[in-house]
């Protein structure tokens, strides 16, 4: 099976190809990536990456199957499905609970049908669907019963990439993934937590939308809902105008007034910004007081996971999250953790709990998605 993978973001777009035998059997053999702001970015930047690739395979109809990653399409859609009609309409429907994404990844579906000679051969791969496996206690909203009714509840994104960590991390820790409590980390522009045990999602940050939970770049995670109200109720503040002061001007880059970006941050700091000192600070706190969240949902843990480009590529962040872990007998190998280079354990041998810093590869899971449903189902007409 020969598997295209193309994971539209809200800042750049990501191609991989592979081979595979079956779900457990995909070999990498080429990726690229282009960077992208807007739906008119990718048209222009999704042929330009994928120009090598049809190169060397002679052209997209050598392809079996084009892998997207959906961020949202509700609650009728949380499994791996051929990109039907009906499940283009529910991506388009969704588009605003998911607004940095879902027009991303229908203008990615349009590009994709003007080469591919057979557009059925396109599927939807869902960041909701790892954490279907959650109970009602946790994907309940406490607001009135009717908001469930509704739709309204916590879906849990960054899925593949949670799902990608979490086997990754069992394979370096030669332990069955079915045994073991951990705690994924997905922190790059968007962040997100899992709890995981036994394999399954059992909570998460992110909620209905991807805006919940932790401090992001851009994106506040979970506030108050007074200050919504307060705001609101000074009448100069409309729907979208929210929208976009918690998506795109919050987090490291609302506090630090400089960027969203971890690395610029970090710059920052070194040349005694105290507004950057006080976004990294606050970023800390709410990713530690989240993980303790999991700790207490798990009710103990195996291994702390880092993925994500802030995740794998920010020792200092790592070191003050072990520092503050310390009590669960955590002890960070320094010297591993400031050299880290994934996929690798930065733990030291006594440690009683794995801390490890995992490549993000959520192309390689939608790969593996894609191989399971050519070798489940045939392709729609």
């Amino acid at each position: 099976m020969r598997i295209l993978a193309v994971n539209a973001g809200s800042s750049s777009v990501k191609c991989w190809f592979g081979e595979a035998d079956s779900a457990d059997r995909v070999v990498e053999k080429w990726h690229a990536q282009g960077a992208i702001s807007s739906a008119d970015d990718l048209a222009d930047a999704l042929p330009q990456a994928l120009e090598a690739l049809w190169k060397q395979i002679g052209g997209a109809n050598g392809l079996d199957a084009v892998a997207h990653r959906v961020v949202h399409a509700g609650a009728e859609y949380r499994q791996t499905t051929w990109l039907t009609r009906e499940v283009r309409e529910a991506i388009d429907k969704n588009r605003e609970l998911a607004p940095s994404h879902n027009g991303l990844v229908l203008a990615a579906i349009a590009a994709m049908d003007k080469v591919l000679k057979d557009p059925s051969r396109q599927l939807a791969v869902f960041d909701t669907s790892f954490h279907k496996s959650l109970a009602p206690e946790a994907y309940v909203y406490p607001g009135p019963y009717e908001w469930f009714e509704q739709g309204i509840r916590r879906y849990g994104f960054h899925g593949i990439s949670h799902a990608h960590a979490s086997r990754r991390a069992a394979q370096l820790m030669n332990r069955p993934l079915d045994s073991l409590r951990m705690i994924t980390c997905h922190l790059g522009n968007g962040c997100s937590l899992a709890a995981i045990q036994n394999g399954k999602s059992i909570d998460t940050t992110m909620g209905y939308t991807p805006a919940d939970g932790l401090m992001m770049g851009s994106r506040c995670g979970s506030i108050d809902p007074g200050i919504i109200v307060r705001l609101l109720r000074q009448g100069n503040c409309s729907a979208d105008r929210l929208d976009r002061i918690f998506n795109k001007e919050s987090g490291l880059k609302g506090i630090s007034g400089i960027s969203g970006d971890m690395r610029e941050i970090e710059s920052a700091i070194a040349a005694g910004n105290e507004r950057a000192k006080l976004a990294f600070d606050i970023y800390v706190h709410r990713l530690c007081r989240e993980i303790g969240a999991m700790l207490a949902v798990l009710g103990g843990l195996d291994a702390l996971v880092f993925t994500g480009g802030v995740g794998e590529n920010c020792p200092p962040l790592r070191e003050r999250v072990a520092a503050q872990l310390a009590f669960l007998g955590l002890v960070l190998d320094s010297d591993k953790n400031a050299n880290a280079e994934p996929d690798i354990d930065v733990s030291q041998a006594t440690s009683l709990v794995r801390v490890l810093v995992i490549h993000a590869n959520e192309e390689l899971e939608m790969a593996r998605e894609a191989a399971r449903l050519l070798s489940l189902q045939e392709i729609p007409k």
